[in-house]
């Protein structure tokens, strides 16, 4: 009877040692499977802006009055736009970056990202909310979903010493939310709906806002307090603003007001699908 008992007492643990073993498995396996952004190589070109137009004249008599009415450009202060293709590989990798294969990407899917912070934890994402409290308490719930707590349309707009009332400020640039203002895609396996975000259509080869085309959707992660531009990338062939076959085209703040004159620098995410 005794040794009976230390059998059975044997096989009870090799059974709760072998659920153990494949318990830590599967969590292993679920933690290294998660998919994020990676930073991305930029080749860049020159920066350019538009050129200064010629002055007019008009000949001026003493004792006359002439009305005078005049249409004039102005370069932003508050933005920088970039647009391109974009190139890579779908691969299977361990942690030294040794390639098991990879899958060359003819025509890219997925989302270009810009944000002043070279880290992000990417699990924490979710939509930027103009109308959040500010006030940083914990939002990790959010993810996924849309801020409470984070940044809000006026710190962010103060960050770069925008006004309110400026023409080219941030809401009055991503203006659009709710269904089909842009497509359903993914960052880092949290998923964002039809519409789900505040966005906007920069402009293609006929100008302002074709519909699904260059889509930029404002994204947020709370434990960097950072603001996510991200542009859907183009799987099919898209005439840009120039004329061109772009890939994305994409709007980040910067301050260029007053004085200021020093740049911005922003770190460059992708995500390939």
């Amino acid at each position: 009877m005794v040794k009976k008992r230390v059998v059975s007492n044997f096989s009870n643990f090799k059974v709760m040692f072998l659920t153990l073993l494949v318990a830590i498995f599967l969590v292993t396996i679920h933690f290294v499977s998660a998919v994020e952004p990676t930073g991305a190589s930029i080749n860049a070109a020159a920066p350019q802006t538009a050129p200064n137009d010629t002055a007019s004249s008009n000949p001026a008599y003493g004792g006359n009055i002439t009305r005078a009415d005049f249409t004039g450009y102005s370069t932003t202060r508050s933005w920088q736009g970039y647009f391109g293709n974009v190139t890579g590989t779908i691969q299977l990798a361990d942690s030294n970056d040794k390639v098991l294969y990879n899958w060359t990407l003819a025509n890219p899917e997925g989302e270009v990202y810009a944000s002043t912070n070279s880290t992000i934890t990417w699990g924490n994402i979710q939509c930027f909310n103009y109308t959040s409290t500010g006030t940083l308490a914990d939002d990790t719930g959010q993810a996924g979903a849309t801020s409470r707590f984070g940044i809000n349309l006026t710190t962010l707009e103060t960050r770069f010493n925008m006004s309110s009332d400026d023409v080219d400020g941030v809401n009055e640039t991503f203006t659009l939310v709710g269904a089909g203002t842009h497509d359903q895609f993914f960052t880092a396996s949290r998923q964002f709906d039809i519409g789900e975000c505040w966005n906007s259509r920069i402009f293609s080869n006929v100008g302002l806002g074709e519909s699904n085309k260059y889509e930029e959707v404002l994204l947020y992660e709370p434990a960097t307090t950072s603001l996510i531009f991200t542009a859907i990338i183009e799987e099919t062939s898209v005439l840009g603003y120039d004329g061109g076959d772009n890939d994305f085209e994409m709007l980040v703040l910067e301050n260029g007001h007053g004085t200021d004159t020093a740049a911005t620098t922003y770190y460059f995410f992708v995500e390939l699908e």
